[in-house]
C-alpha cells in the first residue's frame, strides 16, 4: 500500500496574486506531490495550501514552499485579520493512508529541523509532535501574535524547540505539527459589532466549556463590515458542523443577530457533509452508499 500523507501549509498572504503563485509553484514541482486546494482570503490575509503524497516527497514541498514565502513575504508589513507569527504560520501534517499519526510526528520533527537550520526560523511544535503539554494547541503557541513573540521569545518559556531564540527578521517564526483531520469553518453574522461575534465564540469553544473538540474566536471582516466567528473543528465526528452551527444561530439570536452565511477553508471529508445533510433533512435509513459519485 502506498502511504499518503496531506500537508496543509497556511502563509501569511492572502492578497498578492503573484507571491502565492510562486510559492505554491514550489509543491507543483515536487514530484510524487498532488496539489489538492490552494484558497486565499484577503480579510485574513492568509492562504491555506493543501497537497498529499508520499512522507519524503510531501516533507520536501513543505521545505520548499516555506523557503519561498521566507524569501518573498515580511512580516513586519503584514496586517490581517487571522492570527498569525510567522509567513509560513503553520505546516501541519495529517496521516491518509498506510501512515500512522506517529510516522507523521516523526516528519513533523525532521522539517522543524530542517527549517530552523536552513532558514534560519524559530520553529515550535504542536499538536501530537508538541514537545510541551502547555505548547499542543495552536491558539497558545500563536499567543501574542507576531508582534507580541517578538518581544517575548528570548523569555524561557518561550523559547523554541528548534531553530535561534530569536524571529527571523522577515518571516517571524513557524509552527510544525501533526494531527488528525481538522474543518476550518467560519460562520458570517449581520453585525458589525466584534464583541457578540467573541461572546458566541467563547459559548461555543471547548477551552470555555463549549464543545469538545471546538477552537473558535471572533474576528471583524473590515471589507464586509461584518463579524465572523472562526471556528477549528478538530473530530468532526465527535462533535458535527450542524451542532456548531445550530448554537451560534441561537446564541446570535440573542442578539438580534442573523448567520448572513457560513463557509469551509480548505478541503472538507464527505461525511462531514453527509452528517449535515442527514440532519437538516431528517432522513431516514440513509446511507452513504446512496451517494451517487461513491459508487462511480
Amino acid at each position: 500500500m502506498r502511504k499518503l500523507v496531506e500537508c496543509v501549509p497556511n502563509f501569511s498572504e492572502g492578497r498578492c496574486s503573484e507571491i502565492i503563485d510562486s510559492i505554491v509553484n514550489e509543491v507543483k514541482k515536487v514530484e510524487g506531490v498532488k496539489l489538492l486546494d490552494v484558497q486565499s482570503d484577503g480579510s485574513h490575509n492568509r492562504t491555506v495550501v493543501t497537497f498529499v503524497g508520499e512522507p519524503t516527497a510531501v516533507k520536501q514541498a513543505a521545505f520548499a514552499s516555506c523557503a519561498k514565502a521566507t524569501e518573498l513575504i515580511d512580516m513586519e508589513q503584514h496586517h490581517g485579520e487571522h492570527p498569525r507569527i510567522g509567513a509560513t504560520d503553520v505546516i501541519p501534517f495529517i496521516p491518509v493512508r498506510g501512515v500512522s499519526l506517529d510516522e507523521c510526528v516523526e516528519l513533523a520533527n525532521e522539517l522543524g529541523q530542517e527549517i530552523g537550520a536552513k532558514l534560519d526560523i524559530p520553529v515550535y511544535m504542536y499538536e501530537a509532535a508538541a514537545k510541551r503539554s502547555d505548547r499542543k494547541n495552536l491558539p497558545d503557541v500563536r499567543k501574542g501574535q507576531y508582534e507580541g513573540l517578538k518581544k517575548a521569545i528570548s523569555e524561557p518559556e518561550r523559547k523554541p524547540d528548534y531553530g535561534p531564540a530569536k524571529m527571523h527578521p522577515k518571516a517571524g517564526a513557524t509552527v510544525v505539527g501533526a494531527r488528525q483531520f481538522l474543518i476550518a469553518y467560519n460562520i458570517n453574522l449581520s453585525t458589525s459589532d466584534v464583541q457578540i461575534a467573541k461572546k458566541i465564540a467563547n459559548n461555543i469553544r471547548e477551552v470555555k466549556g463549549g464543545f469538545k473538540y471546538c477552537r473558535a474566536m471572533g474576528i471583524r471582516i473590515e471589507d464586509r463590515n461584518i463579524v465572523q466567528v472562526t471556528i477549528n473543528m478538530i473530530n468532526y465526528e465527535g462533535t458535527p458542523l450542524h451542532r456548531v452551527f445550530e448554537t451560534v444561530k441561537n446564541e446570535a439570536a440573542r442578539y438580534g443577530v442573523n448567520i448572513i452565511g457560513s463557509e469551509i477553508v480548505g478541503l472538507v471529508p464527505l461525511q462531514a457533509l453527509i452528517d449535515t445533510a442527514d440532519y437538516y433533512l431528517r432522513l431516514e435509513g440513509f446511507n452513504r452508499k446512496q451517494v451517487m459519485e461513491e459508487n462511480i
